[in-house]
């Protein structure tokens, strides 16, 4: 029986790590039965993505570069499923992200097995460009640093509420509609929310893995994990919910950095009891930084040390933005919140 397959690459200036991602995705082990074309929609890229992938294009001849003028993730989602046309499955597969050979043939046969799931995606292994980024990744594959449950955190197969680089039935499109092009973050959370709320399930397959590219600087990590927190208020308020609870903790910790001083001039004996919390989560960072870097240097562990607090603290104030911008102040997102990261 033959199945088809789309992939799709939603890109923008990702000129350092296109051309490993499209080589990654064309050596993974698929049998003759599934025809596979793979779609990199650009964000109209001025970097050299473009001219590397028309090359590449010469060497992979269902590949193709599609324009997405809007630029936005969720348009180039959108656009991938389309061009794709009446297909078996659907595969998502960031810049950033190089598939592990067995990816697409074991998410294939989740899918084909068990049609109560109706997304799988595997395990991210972060890889880094420089120091910062080798740092970042290490917070980021901690429980601290991302929370409990996060799917960037498992290390074993099951069910969860959201992965990366997802793999779909088309016929999921056809049931709940296609992604929500008003979010500029947080739009595969959306919709994965949206497939759990209509009966689906979302399986974590610790079996497979990709490499993601994080980010070198700490810049744009604040800013890409304010977003996170800023745009999750919109979901939340698309969907009259919490999404999880999980989104909870940051907002949760800087509220209560900013009640601190507070406390300090109302009682000095709740700022006393208040304090406990604050030593407690500087214990945590400290033990979990000396844990995850080895000691390597003073520098090292320093840069490792502030890194927890950037993620939920930046994710705290987008958060608490998100909030009086969408829910007291009812308003739609602001245009420099749609500019990502990079």
């Amino acid at each position: 029986m033959i199945n088809k397959l789309t992939v799709i690459i939603p890109c923008r200036n990702e000129v350092k790590f296109i051309t490993e991602c499209i080589e990654a995705i064309y050596a993974c082990q698929l049998p003759e039965s599934i025809q596979m074309k793979v779609f990199v929609i650009d964000g109209m890229s001025d970097d050299g993505t473009r001219e590397l992938v028309l090359k590449l294009t010469e060497i992979y001849p269902n590949l193709f570069l599609v324009n997405n003028p809007n630029r936005m993730t969720p348009f180039a989602f959108n656009i991938g499923i389309h061009e794709g046309g009446k297909v078996d499955f659907v595969q998502i597969v960031g810049a950033r992200h190089i598939l592990s050979k067995n990816y697409l043939f074991k998410s294939l046969n989740k899918l084909k097995t068990d049609e109560s799931i109706w997304c799988v995606g595997g395990k991210i292994i972060n890889e880094f460009i420089n120091e910062n980024g080798l740092i970042i990744s290490k917070v980021m594959s901690t429980t601290l640093g991302m929370g409990i449950g996060n799917f960037r955190t498992l290390n074993k197969s099951g069910f969860t509420d959201t992965v990366t680089s997802p793999m779909y039935p088309f016929w999921v499109f056809e049931k709940i509609g296609y992604f929500d092009e008003n979010l500029v973050r947080n739009q595969d959370d959306d919709f994965n929310f949206r497939i759990t709320n209509a009966g689906g399930k979302i399986y974590y397959e610790n079996g497979i893995s990709l490499k993601y590219y994080v980010r070198g600087d700490y810049k744009n990590l604040w800013r890409q994990f304010y977003q996170y927190g800023y745009w999750k208020v919109f979901v939340n308020r698309k969907h009259k919910t919490i999404t999880t609870l999980r989104q909870l903790a940051p907002i949760s910790f800087v509220m209560y950095l900013l009640i601190l001083p507070i406390a300090l001039v109302a009682s000095t004996e709740l700022f006393a009891f208040l304090s406990s919390f604050l030593i407690i989560y500087l214990i945590l960072v400290s033990w979990f930084s000396i844990r995850i870097n080895n000691c390597t240097s003073k520098k090292s562990l320093i840069k490792t040390w502030i890194t927890f607090p950037t993620l939920h603290i930046s994710y705290g104030l987008g958060f608490i933005k998100g909030i009086i911008q969408f829910i007291i102040l009812n308003q739609n997102p602001s245009e420099n919140q749609k500019r990502l990261s990079r």
